[in-house]
């Protein structure tokens, strides 16, 4: 082997992504199918764990909405029972007839100092009902101000829709085969300057010892201005391609997986979004043929059918 040639081979071995050689278990992919790195940490300590604000902003709008009810319910039912420990006979304007009634005008005096209505039924009496009455408008005034940041931070934050077919494919392509799989934007803003970049994953073995490797795919296109369609990534298999030769089952004993990376600008926001995807080896369709997606309605307009993103037809691969 030339020096030219060990240095090549060096250079490709340090190829690997920031995940690095050692992730050879069979069956376990590196890019989940949501875009998420397969990665558990553990021995975390509890404000690294809890990452709030990164939580808070990137959790699903329900369970958003289902923890600003929970936590207003639950410092509503704190206060409450503190009013209910000092006597709600501090409370002028409670009705006294049972105990199931006291508490719940307690509890809604509480809402309303919270959130510094006051409606003027009751009214604390005494230093220390109108010191936790105090108290609690100062903490609803800081938990209204937290839950407005992170509701503008929830509405700013770019959230990039795109769309992955469920499968790549090995389709006929010019005079050789070719590697595909397609992309959409879901939404109907607009993502311009959009790049892809596809990395080829597999598990190698030398002397007994298995590394996962790295290699980067040549694609026929990798960026385009605009993005309003679907987009059909495609990497030709020919002699130069660290994919030539391969096969299902050659992928199989390898773990091979394929790594998706795209970056683009979302209009809507003039801020960058990205989206990470992957495919499995057990992913790959060999012998297919994307089925259109794009149509005319006949008139002045283009029909894009996203129901149709994962659609192809089987047919024979070039020799």
């Amino acid at each position: 082997m030339t020096k030219k040639n060990i240095l090549v081979e060096r250079e490709r071995n340090r190829q690997d992504l920031g995940f690095g050689t050692k992730m050879t278990d069979r069956r376990t992919r590196l890019i989940t199918n949501n875009g998420q790195f397969n990665v558990k940490r553990q021995g975390q300590s509890f404000w690294a764990w809890l990452n709030t604000y990164n939580r808070l902003i990137t959790i699903s709008w329900r369970q958003f909405f289902l923890l600003v009810l929970l936590v207003y319910l639950l410092l509503n039912l704190g206060f409450a029972y503190l009013y209910y420990l000092i006597g709600v006979e501090h409370l002028a304007g409670v009705d006294m007839t049972t105990t199931h009634s006291q508490f719940w005008d307690a509890f809604f005096f509480s809402a309303q100092s919270l959130t510094t209505v006051g409606y003027g039924r009751i009214a604390p009496i005494g230093f220390a009902a109108s010191f936790v009455a105090g108290l609690e408008s100062l903490a609803g005034l800081m938990m209204f101000a937290i839950i407005t940041g992170l509701l503008y931070g929830r509405f700013s934050r770019p959230n990039p829709r795109i769309l992955f077919s469920k499968n790549a494919i090995i389709a006929p392509y010019l005079d050789t085969n070719a590697l595909m799989f397609r992309m959409v934007n879901e939404k109907s803003n607009q993502i311009i300057n959009l790049e892809v970049s596809l990395v080829f994953s597999k598990v190698e073995e030398k002397n007994g010892v298995r590394n996962r490797q790295y290699y980067g795919l040549t694609l026929e296109r990798s960026k385009v201005n605009f993005f309003p369609t679907n987009w059909t990534i495609v990497h030709a298999i020919t002699e130069d391609s660290p994919f030539y030769g391969e096969t299902s089952e050659s992928l199989a004993a390898a773990d091979a997986e394929f790594m998706i990376a795209t970056q683009g600008i979302d209009d809507t926001f003039a801020d960058p979004v990205h989206k990470r995807h992957s495919y499995f080896h057990d992913e790959l369709v060999w012998g297919a043929k994307f089925k259109p997606m794009l149509e005319t309605d006949g008139e002045e307009s283009y029909i894009l059918d996203l129901s149709k993103i994962d659609d192809y037809d089987q047919v024979a691969l070039n020799a």
